[in-house]
């Protein structure tokens, strides 16, 4: 990966995190690991722990950012959430997806709920 795709993921993550907290979510986790995984983000919001992987592409590129999360990255997230649900006691989890597609006026964010269940 390269340094400025890496730093892109990098403010795609930090608009996520803030875009999050401007609408009530308390950031649990970012780049939180385990199962030799990674997830993004992890939420709180009224007792609903949100496991987020975030996806951040600049603007023109012919598929939507949100198309990056196949059913092998679901499968990872799944494999480190199930380790989260341990740590983090919530009445409900959820997998979501943060698309961020950076404009020249700045990140463009784009929250999918519920985005996908285990064994999808």
């Amino acid at each position: 990966m390269t340094r400025a795709r890496q730093a892109l993921g990098e403010a795609g993550e930090s608009a996520a995190a803030a875009w999050l907290e401007e609408r009530g979510w308390r950031v649990l986790a970012r780049r939180w690991k385990a199962a030799r995984r990674e997830i993004d983000i992890v939420a709180e919001r009224d007792g609903l722990v949100a496991f987020v992987e975030v996806k951040t592409r600049t603007e023109g590129w012919l598929a939507p950012p949100a198309a990056g999360v196949d059913a092998r990255k679901r499968r990872r997230i799944a494999a480190a959430a199930a380790v989260g649900a341990t740590r983090w006691p919530a009445r409900a989890f959820r997998f979501d997806v943060i698309a961020v597609t950076w404009t020249r006026q700045g990140p463009r964010v784009e929250h999918l709920e519920d985005a996908f269940r285990l064994g999808e």
